[in-house]
C-alpha cells in the first residue's frame, strides 16, 4: 500500500480542520492493513480545543432551546442524506457488518440528535409554594459549560452522537475524543458542523489516545464534567484525575449480562433472540449476553437448537450484506478473546462451535483480518475468569440451573449489573426476576429494546449514573433552586 492512499485525519477545534504533527496508525480489521492515520493529540491540542469550546458557551448557552434544537435537526438531515457514506465508513473502520451499520449504528446516530432535539423542549422545572411564608420556590437548569465527551470502538457514532446530542441541546459546549481505533464517522460528522449551522467551537473533536488526549481533557480545570463509554479499568483511571476538581461524573463500563431461560419460554422466539444478544456486533457490545443459564428440564433441548442456530450465524467479509457478523476491532482484542476460549479448554468445558472448531472460509485479501466465529462454551464453573470477565467477543457460556433463587444468585454473581435478559410466560416470575436481578435494564422475552426516554446505565461495576430523556437532561445541566419572598 503506498503511503499516499492513506485517509488522514485532522482535529476539529474552533470549527476549523487542524492538521496534526504527529498520528497514529488506525487499521482495517478485516485486512488487518493500516489505511488510516489518526492525529496523536496532547494537552497541547485538548487546551485549545477546551478554550474553543469556553469562548463559544456563553453565545450557544444564550439560545433557545428551539434555536438549538433547529440545528440538531438540520445535522440530523445532513447526516441522513450521507447515510450510505456513513455506513460504509463505519463498517470498514469498525469491522462490523454493513447491514449491521445500515440498519443499527447510522440511524441511531441520525435519531440521537432527533430525540434530544425534541425531548429538550418538553422538559419542566419544578415549583412549590410557601404561603405561610409569603414565599414562592422555583427551580431553573442551566448548562454546566465545557463537557469532555469520551466514546469507546463498539458503536463508534452512535455512542459518540448519544452523547453530544444532549449536551449541545441543553446548551453546552463540547469537547470530544473518539477511540483512537474508530476516529472515521466523527470526522466525516465535522465536515457537516458548519452547514448545519452549528457554531464555530460549540463542537470540538479531538483525536487521539487515553492516555494522552483523553487524559488531558479529563484533568482539564475547565471541563466540569466528563461523559465517558468503556472499561471499567479506565473509569476508574478518570474517577481519580478528574477527583481534585469535584467534576460531575457519567460512566457506562462494561457487563456480563446473564440471559434466565425457564422452561416455560417460548424457545423459537428466545434461540433466535439469544443468538442475536450474544453474537451481534462480533459480541463488541456491552449488553450482549454472555451468560446463559438455562432451567435443567430443558437445558439439553435449548442447547442442542441453539448451538444449531448459533452454526447459521455467519462470520466473513464486513461488505457483504449477507454475513451476520465481521472482523473484531483489533489484532490485540482477537488474541485477548481468543485466550479466553483457550483457558476454557483447559478448564475442561466444552467448545460446541466457534473458535478452533468452525473454519473460516474467507477471501485471500481477507486471511489476517481478525475474525472470529461464534463460540458457545459449556461445563465451565461460575468462579472461572470465563464467567466472571468481561470478554466483549462472539463468545458465550450456557449452564443449567433448577430453582428460580439458585437462577437469581447466579445471574448477580458477577461484579457488573449492566443488562439481564429473562425468558418465561409466567407474567409472575418475570416481574419477580426483574425485582430481584442487579442489572439497570432488564429485557423480557426480547433484547436491546430501547425507549430513549427511560434512564439508560448500570448498577455494580457496569457504572456511574444513568443518560437518557430526562436523565441526560439532568446531567448536562445544573440545577438552582430559587426562593421569592412576595
Amino acid at each position: 500500500m503506498s503511503k499516499t492512499s492513506y485517509l488522514v485525519l485532522e482535529n476539529y477545534i474552533g470549527g476549523k480542520f487542524v492538521p496534526s504533527r504527529s498520528h497514529i496508525d488506525s487499521y482495517d480489521p478485516s485486512t488487518g492493513e493500516v489505511y488510516c492515520k489518526v492525529p496523536d493529540s496532547g494537552e497541547e491540542e485538548v487546551e485549545a480545543a477546551v478554550a474553543a469550546a469556553k469562548e463559544a458557551f456563553p453565545g450557544w448557552s444564550d439560545r433557545s432551546p428551539e434555536q438549538r434544537a433547529q440545528v440538531l435537526n438540520k445535522l440530523a438531515d445532513l447526516m441522513e442524506a450521507n447515510l450510505e457514506e456513513f455506513a460504509q465508513a463505519e463498517s470498514r473502520d469498525q469491522g462490523k457488518t454493513i447491514t449491521l451499520a445500515r440498519t443499527l449504528d447510522i440511524p441511531r446516530s441520525v435519531h440521537n440528535f432527533r430525540f434530544f432535539a425534541s425531548s429538550v423542549r418538553h422538559h419542566t422545572t419544578d415549583c412549590s409554594q410557601m404561603d405561610h411564608m409569603g414565599c414562592l420556590n422555583y427551580t431553573i437548569r442551566c448548562p454546566v459549560g465545557v463537557a469532555g465527551l469520551i466514546s469507546p470502538w463498539n458503536l463508534p457514532l452512535y455512542l459518540l452522537t448519544w452523547k453530544i446530542a444532549p449536551a449541545i441541546a441543553t446548551g453546552n459546549t463540547v469537547v470530544a475524543k473518539p477511540s483512537e481505533m474508530t476516529s472515521v464517522t466523527a470526522w466525516m460528522m465535522c465536515k457537516l458542523m458548519k452547514q448545519a449551522g452549528v457554531p464555530p467551537g460549540v463542537v470540538n473533536i479531538v483525536f487521539g489516545t487515553g492516555p494522552r488526549a483523553g487524559n488531558a481533557l479529563v484533568g482539564h480545570p475547565d471541563v466540569p464534567l466528563i461523559s465517558f463509554t468503556g472499561s471499567t479499568a479506565t473509569a476508574q483511571l478518570i474517577t481519580e484525575r478528574s477527583a481534585p476538581y469535584c467534576k460531575k461524573l457519567s460512566l457506562e463500563l462494561g457487563g456480563k449480562n446473564p440471559a434466565i431461560i425457564f422452561a416455560d419460554a417460548d424457545l423459537d422466539q428466545c434461540i433466535e433472540t439469544t443468538v442475536r444478544s450474544s453474537f451481534s456486533n462480533q459480541g463488541e457490545i456491552c449488553l450482549c449476553t454472555s451468560r446463559i443459564y438455562v432451567e435443567r428440564s430443558i437445558y439439553a433441548a435449548f442447547l442442542e437448537r441453539f448451538v444449531a442456530a448459533t452454526k447459521k450465524w455467519k462470520t466473513g467479509v464486513p461488505s457483504d450484506p449477507n454475513n451476520n457478523n465481521g472482523a473484531l476491532i483489533s489484532k490485540e482484542h482477537l488474541e485477548k478473546v481468543r485466550s479466553f476460549v483457550a483457558l476454557a479448554k483447559s478448564e475442561g468445558g466444552i467448545i460446541h462451535c466457534g473458535e478452533g472448531v468452525d473454519q473460516l472460509d474467507l477471501p485471500e485479501r481477507n486471511s489476517n483480518g481478525y475474525f472470529m466465529p461464534a463460540t458457545i462454551i459449556s461445563g465451565i464453573s461460575d468462579s472461572s475468569r470465563i464467567m466472571q470477565e468481561e470478554i466483549f467477543g462472539p463468545v458465550t457460556c450456557i449452564s443449567p440451573f433448577d430453582t428460580e433463587d439458585e437462577a437469581v444468585a447466579r445471574g448477580n454473581g458477577v461484579r457488573y449489573g449492566l443488562s439481564a435478559t429473562v425468558w418465561s410466560r409466567d407474567v409472575g416470575k418475570v416481574h419477580r426476576m426483574a425485582k430481584r436481578l442487579q442489572a439497570g435494564l432488564v429485557w423480557t422475552n426480547c433484547w436491546l429494546v430501547r425507549d430513549l426516554n427511560l434512564p439508560f446505565g448500570g448498577m455494580k461495576n457496569s457504572g456511574v449514573g444513568r443518560e437518557g430523556g430526562k436523565d441526560s437532561y439532568h446531567f448536562f445541566t445544573e440545577v438552582k433552586s430559587v426562593t421569592i419572598k412576595h
